[in-house]
């Protein structure tokens, strides 16, 4: 199983940076900008989707890459899109570990339950 590392907020949803270094923050074992990695973590959620889409080194069906997209538009107000991404990263067939910005580990289907889960909760709030 792999591990990820979470370099980016947990407050409302997940944003993943990449594989197993646990001090290192960024797109480790990434291309650098193939999951918007840095530009989430600036707030440029429009770069961070322009740029996760545009890649295609990393599969469309990497758990990291759909819940930074999802992450990115839950930010941008576009929930639909948001709450889709993070239900393929819930059945994804690829399953793996992250390490959360505060140190935690969690299950990429599990962060994307609970990703989803707080974007219903953000919505059903308004």
């Amino acid at each position: 199983m792999k591990m990820l590392l979470m370099g980016a907020l947990i407050a409302g949803t997940i944003s993943v940076a990449a594989q197993a270094n646990p001090g290192a923050v960024g797109e480790i074992s990434y291309p650098k900008g193939s999951i918007g990695y840095e530009a989430l973590m600036r707030g440029d959620n429009e770069r961070a989707v322009s740029q996760i889409l545009a890649s295609e080194q990393v599969s469309k069906h990497d758990p990291a890459k759909l819940l930074n997209l999802g992450r990115a538009y839950a930010r941008m107000g576009q929930t639909e899109q948001a709450a889709g991404y993070f239900k393929a990263a819930m059945q994804a067939r690829e399953s793996v570990d992250l390490v959360l910005a505060d140190g935690r580990v969690m299950n990429s289907k599990v962060a994307a339950r609970e990703a989803f889960a707080n974007l219903q909760t953000r919505v059903a709030t308004r």
